[in-house]
Order: structure tokens, then C-alpha cells, then sequence
């Protein structure tokens, strides 16, 4: 790739933009507040502060949703305005593109992240997709160009991508609708029910990282504050760890089946690689606590909890930009739709 080249992952919770020689150059939520359908108010963690807070006439919304693009006008709005923020309002010239995207989508799911940038206000050169198990592994510091088998799990924010990796490429791959906002939107439903208190999004992420632990012999609790369903005021109330394992646990769960059914359809030969070395375990919920531990119990094998795991794709893409043997990692496709 050229001198001039960005990394991008358009993640359902966070955006990330790698630049080529200067690394991570932005790392914001995937969001974006606008006014009456078409004034940008902000973007990103500006626009997250309004998050449920805003007035009627302000719409603050996701682009981005189980991993695919579902608002294509303003996820190009999003991505025209951040750009011009990273380059300080100037314009670039010719700069060439590297895009990640998960493995199981549908060909035009996959065409609308090209067609993005293709349609972008940025003078665009190359562009080039790497599905994202690839870029997760290369950012985690694994050799997957070699016949050795790797296994990696990315729990995203909508979705976990269980894949098998060998000679470059994917062998086996599962995507599933688990991730730590169905993990949010659990505590918010069990925190209703049970206590009779109405809660955000954000008080419900805040609990889940003070609070989410693979075993329920965790014991804690914190303060948080909501709506009373019964009377409709403001209070405050004492939730325990107990009702967030109580709601977590399922969706651990199906995560740990997941890797069970691909372990139980991955080559012999590749099995005992995946023995040899154990599962890598990637993305933002990988943090929970005593996730590893239950995993090893499950499935008897050596869990590696990847540093910084909430920017192993980001920084894969950009080890994939920098050196110049990984370059095939990269494909190619063809545009053939112009965004409006």
C-alpha cells in the first residue's frame, strides 16, 4: 500500500481508524447526533454524551448494527466528518483504504463497507477488505501464514466470531448474535424485573464492568440510579453481582457451545495444534471476569486472554499496512454502487 494509507473498523460499538506510521489515530464510539435528519451535531464520544439525553429533534443513533452497516447515509456522514477531524479540516490526496469485516455476511453486506469508502469525500485509492478474524489474529501477534492451526474468539458488541485459522485464510467460522450489548440489555431487563428500576444503556454497561463475572461465587454490588416503575421518581438502588450472573449466564453460554460446535467440526491435524497452543479470546467482553477460568473448565484447553483485546482487529490492520508480506492478507472488490 502507499505511504498514505488508513485502517478502519467500523465496530457496532467503537470505530477505529489506524494511520499508516502513526498508529491508532482514533478510537471513539461508533455513534453519531444529529439535528432534523441532517445537521451533524457530533460524532463519536461527543455524541455519546448525549446519548439518551438528547431532545426530540436530535436523533443520536449506531450506524452500525450486528457488524454490518445499516445506516449507510449517516455511517458516511460519520465517517466524511471524522476524517476531516483526524486531518485537521485539510484534504488529502490520493490515500488508500484497508477495511475490516466480519466473516459471515451476505456479498453486498460486505460490498457496502468498499462502496463506504469508495463514495467518502476522501480522494480514495486502493481499497482493501480483510475479514476480521485475520486482522483479530495478526493483532493478537499470531503467525496464521504457516500450516499451524489457530483458534481464535472475538466477543464483539453485537456478535462473536468463532473462527479457525491456517495458511492465511479461515477454515471454519461461526458467527452468533451474542455480545456485550445483548450482555447490557440483559442486566437492564433482570434489573427491571427484579428490583422494579427503569436503567440506561450506560448505567448498564457501567454495572456489567463492575459486576460481570463468569461464576456466581463472585460476590458484590454497587450503587446505581433509575426510574421507580411503580411511582415514576428517580432512586437509587443497590444491585448485587448475584442478579448479574443470573443474567449473564445464558449468553456466557452460547458463547462457550459455539466454540464447541466448531471445535467439534475442526480438521484432526489442526485439533492438535489448537491442544498445542489453546484458544485466543479477543474483543471488549473478554474482560470479564473469570472468563478465561470458565472457559478452560468447559473445554479443557489453554485460554489466552490477548492484551489490549478491544484493539487487536485495529492493530492487525495495521501490521497488515506496514509490512509488506502480510499484503496478501488483503482482497480487492469492485464498486458498484455510488452512496448519495
Amino acid at each position: 500500500m502507499s505511504s498514505k494509507a488508513y485502517g478502519i473498523d467500523f465496530g457496532t460499538s467503537t470505530i477505529k481508524i489506524y494511520k499508516k506510521g502513526d498508529g491508532i489515530v482514533l478510537d471513539e464510539r461508533n455513534i453519531i447526533a444529529i439535528a432534523d435528519r441532517k445537521t451533524i451535531i457530533a460524532t463519536g464520544n461527543e455524541a455519546f454524551e448525549m446519548y439518551e439525553k438528547a431532545p426530540s429533534n436530535i436523533l443520536v443513533t449506531y450506524p452500525v448494527r450486528n457488524g454490518v452497516i445499516a445506516d449507510v447515509a449517516n455511517m458516511l456522514a460519520m465517517l466524511n466528518h471524522l476524517m476531516l477531524r483526524i486531518n485537521k479540516n485539510r484534504r488529502l490526496g490520493s490515500v488508500d483504504f484497508i477495511v475490516a469485516t466480519p466473516t459471515d455476511i451476505t456479498e453486498v453486506e460486505r460490498r457496502s463497507f468498499y462502496d463506504l469508502i469508495a463514495s467518502s469525500n476522501m480522494k480514495a485509492g486502493k481499497i482493501k477488505i480483510v475479514e476480521k478474524p485475520i486482522a483479530d489474529a495478526i493483532g493478537a501477534g499470531l503467525d496464521i501464514t504457516t500450516a499451524k492451526g489457530v483458534m481464535i474468539v472475538d466477543i464483539g458488541a453485537d456478535t462473536t466470531e468463532v473462527s479457525i485459522l491456517s495458511l492465511g485464510g479461515i477454515v471454519l467460522s461461526k458467527l452468533i448474535p451474542v455480545g456485550g450489548n445483548k450482555i447490557d440489555e440483559a442486566i437492564k431487563n433482570i434489573v427491571k424485573r427484579k428490583y422494579n428500576l427503569l436503567i440506561g444503556d450506560k448505567t448498564a454497561e457501567n454495572i456489567k464492568k463492575k459486576l460481570a463475572c463468569a461464576f456466581s461465587s463472585f460476590q458484590a454490588s454497587i450503587k446505581v440510579f433509575g426510574r421507580d416503575v411503580v411511582n415514576g421518581l428517580p432512586t437509587e438502588m443497590e444491585i448485587s453481582s448475584d442478579t448479574v450472573y443470573e443474567s449473564i449466564y445464558e449468553y456466557l453460554y452460547s458463547i462457550i457451545d459455539a466454540i464447541k460446535i466448531i471445535l467439534e467440526r475442526t480438521p484432526p491435524e489442526i485439533s492438535s495444534d489448537i491442544i498445542d497452543s489453546g484458544i485466543y479470546i479477543t474483543g471488549g467482553s473478554a474482560q470479564i471476569s473469570g472468563l478465561d477460568d470458565l472457559l478452560r473448565q468447559e473445554t479443557d484447553l489453554k485460554i489466552n486472554i490477548c492484551s489490549d483485546p478491544a484493539n487487536t482487529v485495529v492493530n492487525g490492520l495495521g501490521k497488515i499496512m506496514e509490512d509488506h508480506k502480510l499484503s496478501s492478507l488483503a482482497g480487492t472488490l469492485r464498486q458498484t454502487t455510488i452512496l448519495n
